[in-house]
């Protein structure tokens, strides 16, 4: 399998979707909705993907041969899809979490949306 390196996926555009936007975006979701779902804040979901990007560079790394942080030649590279994936997961976690903070505020809050009814 040769690696296309592009800007977005390292090795294959196939391996991208699957791992970071399917599995990885699936678990981003749960992070930003247990973060509402606690109360917690915005550190906490940062912390949470920034944990779950490295579990995402180490699934394209072992299953698809993709770089890895620990070999210092490829930290680099390891770096820069790094990043793109903790944004992309950094953008599902803040779906999951404004779509249980809305849930949790209507429900909370019903009295407000009442007056809209009428």
């Amino acid at each position: 399998m040769n690696p296309e390196n592009a800007l977005l996926w390292e090795v294959s555009l196939v391996e991208f979707v699957i791992v970071t936007l399917v599995i990885g975006g699936g678990l981003a979701f749960a992070v930003g909705r247990s973060s509402a779902r606690s109360w917690g804040g915005w550190s906490f979901l940062v912390f949470g993907v920034a944990l779950l990007t490295l579990a995402i560079r180490f699934l394209h790394f072992s299953l698809f041969h993709g770089s890895f942080f620990l070999p210092p030649a490829t930290f680099g590279t390891a770096l820069h899809y790094g990043l793109v994936d903790f944004v992309i997961l950094l953008a599902f976690a803040a779906a999951g979490r404004v779509t249980m903070r809305s849930a949790q505020m209507a429900r909370q809050y019903r009295f407000l949306s009442a007056t809209e009814r009428r």
